[in-house]
């Protein structure tokens, strides 16, 4: 009887394993989907700090992408309990800093009070406090680097490099090939 659960426990890892780079990777937040673990203002919270990590300028910022919705996806399906609580615990302790700081919550301090808190809170005593921080920051990264926006626009990824022109004349083919070839 133990082997049969084994077989299929590891079964069901090497599916997941196998599924998820299809979604993580030039990922949309159609693709990523709703996650609602989160309370409305625990995930108003989590989108303002990865506002503040990656804010917007000439291109769109975290929260812009949602890439809240996809740090939320990673812990939800890919980490531990221990994870799901760090991000509760550590997005209360967010806004309970925030208050006692600034007398409001996080989201609705200034911009530059928000990168103050947060490089507070990431120098902070309390491990629990800075591997908070450390997960939001590692996964707002990861987010924004594989969302399609920045895969498409900013870093010109091809799914298959190389183009395929069959209407252009040989001639004209070759001579473009004769001409790469010369350099």
């Amino acid at each position: 009887m133990q082997r049969r659960s084994a077989i299929r426990n590891l079964t069901m890892a090497v599916g997941g394993l196998m599924s998820l780079p299809t979604w993580a990777s030039a990922w949309t937040p159609e693709s990523v989907g709703h996650v609602s673990t989160l309370s409305f203002s625990e995930e108003s919270t989590l989108a303002e700090i990865v506002e503040t990590i990656i804010p917007e300028t000439a291109t769109p910022g975290a929260k812009s992408l949602k890439v809240h919705q996809f740090a939320m996806r990673m812990i939800n399906d890919c980490y531990g309990e221990a994870a799901q609580k760090s991000l509760k615990d550590g997005l209360a302790t967010t806004d309970i800093a925030s208050k006692l700081a600034h007398g409001k919550v996080f989201a609705e301090i200034a911009p530059v009070q928000r990168l103050e808190l947060l490089k507070q809170l990431a120098n902070s005593p309390d491990t629990a406090t800075k591997q908070f921080v450390n997960m939001i920051k590692g996964l707002t990264i990861q987010g924004y680097q594989n969302s399609e926006y920045v895969m498409v626009n900013i870093q010109k990824y091809n799914m298959a490099p190389g183009f395929y022109h069959g209407c252009v004349p040989i001639a004209k083919a070759q001579a473009k090939a004769e001409k790469k070839a010369d350099r």
